[in-house]
């Protein structure tokens, strides 16, 4: 039912043991170890980038957390405004809820499935030739049975169920000679998830704790660190070095991809510090602020008048005149307006008919 899910996962595991198998030999146990290593390695480099985006969801999510508190507090009664403002808040900042939990939900699959092939590399209980897995044929089976890491199977477990039997074993019920590989994994793979689980703990902003968050963490930190230890019992040591693996990649990933979002973060506020300096006056300087009221000052152009600039006859520039030979311009004009003046009035007073302007005046007056 599901081999769209264990045809992938074998494939993978089938071309990394062809690798080691070419170097230290298909039957030894190294091989597998590192297949089953590469297998988890390939599978989370496939996934770091949607670690990468969950990692910012997550940082996003933290800066606008007070918001987010307000709106739970205002809509306390109303379930379904919050949850629309809650949608509405985390689509103005671009961040997708889903998207935090998608390399979670990916890797759920993965475990599966590469649980489901590991079983499946397992003697017939009633005898006759072994079966093929997926991608590995009888003679890749027979490798895996017989492989020992340090005198056990890999598909041996503690306790081994009616439905869970696996690698060279067949018999159901406890299996100590299994411990002494099986319980130093068990102990590793939990401190492995504690550590993981605290180093994303840590990132997180005190002020956007939830009662939900502080559970989850309580969870994270350390009920699934302890279900590692009670549970592994039942974990083939194929699946161990699996979760090992993984808790491995995700510690040092961790650490890589919060590095670098620091190093963004840093630079960014420099980069906004640095602007808001060359915007604010410098060291010493008043700020020239304007008054409340004040309407800014625009200087006023100052337009040639008609005549103002006259070309000088005969100057290749053009260039208006200035000086005394303008001065001596405008006492010519005035000279000429007086003149015509005075002429007017002597021409009112000879020519009979015309009325002098002062007649005029006096007559309006009389009226």
């Amino acid at each position: 039912m599901l081999d769209f899910i264990y045809y992938p996962v074998s494939f993978i595991l089938w071309c990394w043991h062809k690798v080691f198998g070419f170097v230290f030999g298909e039957a030894n146990a190294f091989s597998w170890v590192l297949a089953i290593i590469f297998l988890t390695f390939t599978v989370r480099g496939i996934m770091f980038k949607p670690f990468v985006n969950q990692v910012r969801s997550m940082k996003k999510m933290q800066d606008f957390a007070p918001e987010m508190k307000k709106i739970q507090k205002k809509y306390a009664n109303d379930r379904q405004r919050q949850a629309m403002e809650m949608q509405k808040l985390q689509k103005e900042h671009g961040v997708n809820p889903l998207g935090s939990c998608l390399p979670m939900l990916l890797q759920i699959p993965v475990f599966i499935g590469l649980n489901h092939v590991l079983r499946m590399f397992t003697i017939n209980p009633y005898g006759g030739e072994k079966t093929e897995n997926y991608f590995f044929d009888k003679a890749g089976v027979e490798s895996y049975v017989h492989a020992k890491l340090f005198g056990t199977n890999l598909g041996d477990a503690i306790y081994t169920g009616v439905d869970m039997v696996s690698g060279g074993n067949a018999a159901t019920g406890f299996h100590w000679g299994v411990a002494p590989v099986a319980i130093p994994l068990m102990i590793v793979a939990s401190i492995a998830t504690h550590l993981t689980a605290r180093h994303s703990v840590q990132r997180q902003n005190p002020e956007s704790a939830t009662p939900q968050t502080a559970m989850m963490n309580k969870l994270t930190m350390y009920i699934f660190p302890l279900g590692v230890l009670i549970f592994g019992a039942l974990f083939p040591i194929g699946l161990l070095i699996y979760w090992l693996a993984n808790n491995g990649w995700t510690l040092m990933q961790q650490r890589l991809v919060y590095t670098k979002i620091d190093k963004e973060e840093e630079a960014r506020k420099a980069a906004e510090k640095e602007k808001r300096s060359n915007l604010g006056p410098k060291p010493g300087q008043k700020p020239t602020a304007p008054r409340p009221g004040q309407k800014p000052v625009q200087q006023k152009k100052n337009k040639p008048s008609s005549g103002g600039q006259v070309k000088k006859a005969g100057s290749p520039h053009g260039f208006a005149q200035t000086g005394s030979s303008a001065a001596e311009k405008k006492d010519a004009n005035d000279a000429t307006a007086e003149s015509s003046t005075n002429g007017s009035k002597e021409n009112g007073a000879d020519v009979p008919g015309l009325i002098s302007d002062s007649t005029k005046k006096s007559g309006r007056k009389r009226r």
